[in-house]
């Protein structure tokens, strides 16, 4: 929940990103791990699951993968919810 929150407004919370813009290609799970003070390893494994739910959408651009979320895939979970729970 936490890293779909950050990267609802990336800019605000990943700033420092100097490869681009985090809003336009997604935040480096570098940043991501470092925010949370978690191992790249583990922070990857957690943004693995989020990919497979189709939650989060990655771009890799060389050998680094940056992040962004599937705003179509969560509505979708959102209104799957309203409508089951």
């Amino acid at each position: 929940m936490t890293i779909l929150q950050w990267l609802k407004e990336p800019r605000r919370h990943f700033h420092q990103q100097e490869t681009g813009d985090p809003a336009e290609i997604g935040v480096c799970v570098t940043l991501i791990a470092a925010k949370l003070k978690m191992s790249q390893p583990t922070v990857s494994r957690h943004l693995e699951l989020l990919r497979r739910a189709e939650f989060v959408a990655v771009e890799r651009i060389g050998r680094w993968s940056f992040f962004s979320r599937n705003e179509a895939a969560l509505a979708d979970y959102r209104n799957w919810l309203h409508d089951n729970l």
